[in-house]
């Protein structure tokens, strides 16, 4: 049997139907009804059955999501696309497709996905990052997701940056009611306000902030150094807690190549150990690895 993957962002959702060893058979993307939870889960159909009209195979279907299933409910709970939170999601994608369905948050989806065949191939425990708009992350232990009793193994976005390594840490606060989350520092609109707050430029975007630091402007290589300072003392508590075998970057911020020689640099300062060796890598997979994953939900 095929698997079709989901992955459902707020600006599209894309579909990858793949064959048992994980090639690729067929791929759709359209836009998402981002404000409408009943669209949102009428495109998903559309586009499943789509797929499987085209291949001529009923398939199995996993879907990566902002936010996580709640064990205690079985409903949505922590997506920053807020029109999921408290549905019945699984539930009524499974009744829309006549078949289960399986669900997981989209950074567990980008992990499994560079676990199985990707940056972490190999590896026992891997520990994948999203850097982008949000800051999730997701931990694989031999090839399998943990999620934890909670559903939210791996969240380490909404943790408090650590103050102690910074002397006069800025306050912010988070959408999720949370105040300093490792996200409103490490996202990128985190980046921005950063920059803006302390050069009290014009708003730039990441990508505009990077391009000047790279182009020697003082007030940009300021912010990277302090993103990259950040960033280090932030992966150290997972480090710290759970002591992966390699940290894969992904989201739009982790195509700062410059990022991981400074974050591996700085990373065994702020870790309680002798010393520190674990790597810091790019992930091999790109903007596929989060439906990838989501396919990879079903074993083969």
């Amino acid at each position: 049997m095929i698997r079709i993957g989901v992955d459902l962002g707020g600006t599209k959702i894309e579909a990858l139907a793949v064959d048992a060893q994980g090639g690729e058979l067929a791929r759709r993307r359209i836009a998402s009804p981002s404000h409408d939870y009943a669209l949102i889960v009428e495109a998903i159909r559309g586009l499943v059955i789509g797929m499987e009209t085209e291949l001529g195979e009923r398939a199995r279907v996993g879907i990566g999501t902002p936010g996580a299933v709640s064990p205690a409910s079985g409903l949505m709970k922590n997506a920053n696309s807020t029109q999921l939170n408290g549905r019945p999601f699984v539930a009524d994608v499974s009744r829309a497709l006549g078949r289960e369905v399986r669900v997981e948050n989209d950074a567990n989806c980008f992990a499994l996905s560079e676990a199985t065949d990707g940056a972490g191939a190999g590896q026992r425990l891997v520990f994948g990052v999203i850097l982008g708009t949000g800051v999730g992350g997701g931990l694989v232990h031999e090839r399998r997701l943990w999620g934890g009793k909670n559903a939210i193994a791996g969240e380490w976005g909404h943790n408090e940056m650590p103050a102690r390594t910074e002397d006069g840490l800025p306050e912010t606060r988070c959408w999720c009611g949370r105040r300093r989350c490792i996200e409103t520092y490490l996202s990128g609109p985190g980046l921005a306000a950063d920059h803006v707050r302390v050069s009290a430029s014009q708003p730039l975007d990441a990508q505009q902030i990077v391009r000047l630091a790279r182009q020697g402007d003082a007030n940009a290589r300021a912010t990277m150094a302090r993103y990259a300072h950040r960033l280090a003392s932030a992966l150290a508590t997972v480090v710290n807690v759970v002591d992966p075998d390699v940290i894969v970057l992904g989201g739009g911020l982790s195509g700062i190549g410059e990022l991981y020689g400074e974050a591996a640099h700085r990373l065994p300062d702020h870790v309680f150990s002798d010393r520190c060796t674990t790597p810091i890598v790019a992930n091999r997979h790109g903007d596929a690895s989060g439906v990838l994953g989501a396919a990879w939900l079903w074993p083969g």
